[in-house]
């Protein structure tokens, strides 16, 4: 028995996945969907990286590139970083089920500002190059990458 998807064509399974306003544009339709989707696993990278921050903060912030010692009140800061993480990986989540793609690339773009600014932070308090160009400076460029699929018409 075929399934959906042998059913359908390319076309069909893109406009189904795509938001209408999208869809209706050839050119840009594949950078669309794979922005689209990319921005998923940001939004699911960020989630779970904020839900270790939650759960495990010691070994996030040295994973982060900045280790801190058990301690009350870096607690309550990694808490906050994993607050704002989950939150940030949510609004993503949000943007993509309303099909607001433009919206979605100018927000994953102001949002690259979050990882840029982390790679500062960790040179800043000792942190190594390989931590904030490699994760945080990286992140930042895929982001980057990703705003640009979304935003290109």
């Amino acid at each position: 028995m075929e399934g959906v998807a042998d059913r359908l064509s390319m076309e069909q399974l893109l406009a189904a996945t795509v938001p209408p306003s999208t869809a209706a544009r050839d050119g840009s339709q594949m950078t669309a969907v794979l922005g689209y989707y990319l921005s998923g696993a940001i939004a699911f990278g960020i989630i779970i990286i904020g839900a270790r921050f939650l759960f495990a903060p010691h070994a996030a912030a040295a994973g982060f590139g900045v280790p801190v010692s058990p301690d009350a009140r870096w607690d309550a800061y990694l808490s906050v970083k994993a607050i704002r993480d989950i939150a940030s990986g949510l609004f993503i989540a949000i943007l993509m089920v309303d099909g607001s793609v433009h919206l979605l690339g100018w927000f994953i773009l102001a949002g690259a500002l979050i990882p840029l600014t982390d790679a500062l932070i960790v040179l800043r308090h000792g942190g190594t190059k390989a931590a904030a160009f490699g994760i945080h400076g990286a992140t930042a460029g895929v982001m980057l990458i990703i705003s640009g699929l979304l935003l290109s018409d």
